[in-house]
């Protein structure tokens, strides 16, 4: 099957579709990404299927704008008396005051708009932020400064303003990198389906978009090809692939009056299908719904270090305005007053403050990527520390999601086991067959000829046949030897667990292949790791109960839930979360997809879906499940130094703005701008290195 050309199909035929479901994700995915940013730089919302393209020019704009600023930030700073003070040496430029205030006009202006509109939304929604803290400390820098210029006594703050900016700037545009834009989980979603329909008319097949199919119509489904909605059998047999929609690692067999789902592979077999739901009714589009309902609750986590900026906002003001205040009534002079209350102002937002979170997400995505970890959610990251229950999706997961031969028994001394596997692969290499495949790898792994063969039938539900070196040769599963009454040798496979394919030659039963979805040699380790770490670990599987008993039991976990549904695993999530749980899910199907989403960790396989990649908030690249217990404690050094660097971002107000504000004036202790410049510089410096140090957290 041509994948890409049915890609293509898809984005060009069902353009109109795929524009009306993209925008319903993506404003809200954008909402969720960008809720510090607001709507953007020049105050214009997000919208439908221009959402991704929109997050890159946001990021594009926050790195003009910084480097703009920077440029502009070094003759400012070179210009200041503040700075010639503190480095000892003095600059004689005619209208140099005047120059600064231009420059820092223009940084103010361009450099801080994302900023200055940002504290208008902020006001906007009575919801103060980082945003307010750093618009309030620029415009009261800004307004101070260019008083001074004009004639009030005093020094200015230009330099202060122009590196507050740079750094904000610059703080928001790694933060801006490190989080992944818009998602395009609704877009592979729709993908999955493809762009047109064989529709029966009359006894012709017309081909169709598949937009234009209606309840009720008759469709055909040739061989290899994807399922255009949901419907029933009225003609044929096959089996199809469902595993990215339900869960189920085995191909599923379909004969009339079965129902099949849009977007599954039909296998072998030709069949023609009774439309029953399309568009929004369509099975598909109801995990779309769930994926976005699930998605929507979570988007509105509070960031840390938001937290952080609004109560510093309030501290800013409240000292800020009230200093000023006491030294107008205590007789001060007002250009004093004034300083007192800029210093205090500027001293209250901190330049590290802007770089405290975002150096270490930036720091951290960095280091998980090396070692096998993709964050998408930098929130669910941070919270991976709190997480008391993980739920496995088997297949894929735990398992390797392809199944592999596991025994090879011959009943005859003529046809030993690796005869029996050449000449049963002689006729398997006609099918596209989940058996055959498996069979094919391991004749291959064995170095094993696979040999000529002719007169190739496929028998629907039953299996092969052919001629291979003049031989009748069947690879042939239970249905045939029920049909035809042939008694066989009892079988040591897992009843339930294992699939068995009989071989015959020439009429005769000469033995047996089974074949086992394996279980990943890490799974093991990682569900030992997390007991250790009083972890508990539940297996969600739309496999049988045998199957997820047995995979369960081998793995030593705390319990399974077999036969399970999309819908379903997103409920048994919302129960577990209802009971106080902090719940962490992985998978790698889409019907993985609600319930990564709803989950308050999704964990992905990189080795799954595209889907359950782009629902998912951190994707295991290399699909070991022993990641998982290094997530888990990476999370935790993560926020640690999170918690710290905000610490060494604020902590120094406690001293400093008592200070600043003159609290001790009397025994001669004031801090001066220059002082409040070097302290914050000093903070920053020490936040810096500590986020560096988080390198050394993951082995």
């Amino acid at each position: 099957m041509d994948h890409a050309h049915h890609h293509k199909g898809a984005h060009q035929t069902a353009k109109d579709q795929k524009e009306q479901l993209t925008e319903r994700l993506e404003e809200k995915t954008l909402h969720g990404h960008e809720h510090a940013m607001h709507k953007d730089t020049t105050g214009h919302p997000p919208h439908g299927e221009h959402g991704h393209d929109h997050h890159r020019m946001m990021i594009d704009d926050f790195r003009k704008r910084f480097w703009v600023s920077l440029m502009l930030s070094i003759p400012v700073i070179i210009l200041s008396p503040m700075v010639q003070h503190i480095l000892g040496f003095s600059l004689e430029i005619p209208y140099s005051m005047y120059i600064a205030f231009i420059l820092s006009s223009i940084i103010y202006f361009y450099g801080g708009w994302p900023f200055l509109t940002g504290l208008v939304e902020e006001i906007k929604k009575a919801a103060p932020g980082m945003m307010t803290l750093i618009g309030v400390a620029i415009t009261v820098a800004y307004l101070y400064s260019t008083a001074i210029v004009f004639g009030l006594s005093g020094m200015d703050f230009f330099w202060e303003l122009a590196t507050l900016i740079v750094i904000m700037l610059l703080g928001h545009w790694i933060e801006m990198k490190s989080v992944l834009g818009a998602s395009k989980a609704l877009e592979l979603l729709v993908s999955m389906m493809p762009a047109e329909a064989m529709l029966i008319r009359n006894g012709e097949t017309v081909r169709v978009p598949i937009e234009d199919l209606k309840k009720g119509d008759l469709i055909l489904i040739k061989p290899g090809e994807k399922v255009p909605a949901d419907g029933e059998v009225e003609n044929g047999e096959s089996y199809l692939n469902e595993s990215m929609l339900t869960g189920e690692s085995k191909p599923v067999q379909k004969r009339k009056e079965d129902n099949v789902i849009g977007g599954s592979i039909n296998g072998n077999g030709s069949l023609q299908v009774r439309v029953v739901s399309t568009g929004k009714d369509s099975y598909l589009n109801k995990v779309i719904n769930l994926v976005q309902e699930a998605q929507k609750t979570k988007s509105d986590t509070q960031r840390l270090a938001d937290k952080a900026a609004k109560w510093l906002t309030y501290v800013a003001l409240v000292a800020g305005f009230g200093t000023f205040a006491v030294w107008l009534l205590v007789g001060a002079e007002l250009d004093f007053a004034l300083e007192r209350m800029v210093t205090v102002m500027v001293i209250s937002c901190p330049h590290a403050l802007g770089l405290a979170i975002p150096l270490v997400v930036a720091i951290s995505t960095a280091v998980s990527a090396n070692n096998g970890l993709l964050i998408r959610n930098r929130t669910a990251f941070e919270n991976s520390r709190l997480i008391t229950t993980i739920i496995f999706d088997k297949t894929g997961t735990l398992t390797q999601g392809s199944h592999e031969v596991a025994q090879v028994v011959s009943f005859d001394q003529r046809y030993p086991e690796q005869e029996l596997l050449r000449l049963a692969s002689g006729v398997e290499q006609n099918s596209e067959h989940y058996i055959s495949q498996g069979i094919l790898r391991k004749v291959k792994a064995d170095g094993i000829t696979v040999p000529a063969s002719d007169n190739f039938n496929y028998l629907p539900g039953k299996g092969l046949e052919g001629t291979v070196e003049g031989r009748d040769v069947k690879v042939v599963g239970p249905n045939y030897m029920k049909e035809y009454a042939i008694q066989v040798p009892e079988s040591k496979a897992e009843e339930g667990v294992e699939t068995v394919v009989y071989v015959m030659v020439d009429q005769q039963v000469v033995g047996y292949i089974s074949m086992r979805d394996q279980i990943r040699p890490e799974s093991a380790g990682a569900i030992k790791v997390l007991k250790e770490n009083g972890i508990k670990n539940l297996l969600l599987t739309g496999d049988n109960e045998r199957v997820a008993k047995s995979v369960s039991d081998k793995l030593g976990m705390d319990g399974y839930l077999a036969n399970v549904l999309p819908h379903q695993k997103q409920e048994k999530i919302k129960e577990l979360q209802a009971q106080g749980e902090f719940v962490a899910m992985t998978g790698d199907g889409v019907n993985d997809a609600p319930a990564l989403a709803q989950a308050d960790v999704g964990i992905a396989v990189g080795s799954g879906t595209d889907v359950a990649a782009e629902t998912a908030d951190i994707i295991l690249v290399n699909s070991n499940p022993q990641d998982i217990a290094s997530l888990i404690m990476f999370g935790k050094a993560t926020y640690r130094k999170m918690i710290q660097n905000l610490i060494w971002a604020t902590g120094y107000n406690v001293v400093a703005l008592p200070l600043a504000a003159g609290v001790l004036y009397q025994q001669g202790i004031m801090v001066s701008p220059a002082i409040g410049a070097a302290l914050m510089s000093l903070s920053t410096v020490i936040v810096a290195i500590n986020a560096q140090l988080l390198r050394r957290q993951i082995k």
